[in-house]
């Protein structure tokens, strides 16, 4: 955890529950844990590269996640590898600094490219065997969360940056 500067996360089943609330007009609406929030808020004042690559597309998520000072978020994505690739060589960074956090297998082949797999409890069993670190907490309740808190305790970062202004 020492080596990590950069966060990818992706968004269902991480940033989220995985549940979907579907409207009479056909819109999805999903819920976000405001203590994931307060963690990548924290992360980005702080100066790590935080960016979600997440196959799903919604409006909504991407105000959210902008609200929250994150500049790279790729959402809509078919092929996470080259997204991921991508950003690392826009930013250089090296693999091994990023710990990305996936639940599912859409997240696999990326996941094998970084330093640190992550992912919620309640990730699939496929996902859960390449990991490094299986959070004790499920997707959507504080996941990502728990593991930038644990990133930036080791770093002595964690409560330079507080202001009680993060959500």
């Amino acid at each position: 955890m020492n080596d990590i500067t950069t966060f990818v996360f992706d968004v269902d089943g991480v940033l989220t529950d995985s549940s979907v609330f579907v409207t009479n007009e056909g819109e999805i609406l999903r819920t976000m844990n405001i203590r994931d929030g307060y963690a990548m808020k924290a992360a980005v004042e702080s100066g790590y590269n935080v960016c979600i690559i997440s196959g799903g597309s919604n409006e909504g998520v991407r105000v959210r996640l902008r609200n929250l000072g994150i500049k790279d978020i790729h959402l809509g994505t078919p092929d996470k590898v080259a997204t991921f690739k991508e950003y690392t060589e826009t930013y250089n960074i090296k693999p091994e600094q990023v710990l990305y956090m996936g639940d599912d297998i859409p997240d696999f082949h990326v996941m094998k490219l970084v330093g640190l797999p992550t992912c919620p409890q309640d990730a699939s069993p496929e996902i859960k065997n390449i990991c490094r670190y299986v959070s004790h907490v499920k997707g959507g309740k504080g996941a990502a969360r728990d593991v930038i808190e644990q990133v930036m305790k080791v770093q002595e970062k964690w409560m330079e940056h507080f202001s009680g202004k993060h959500d």
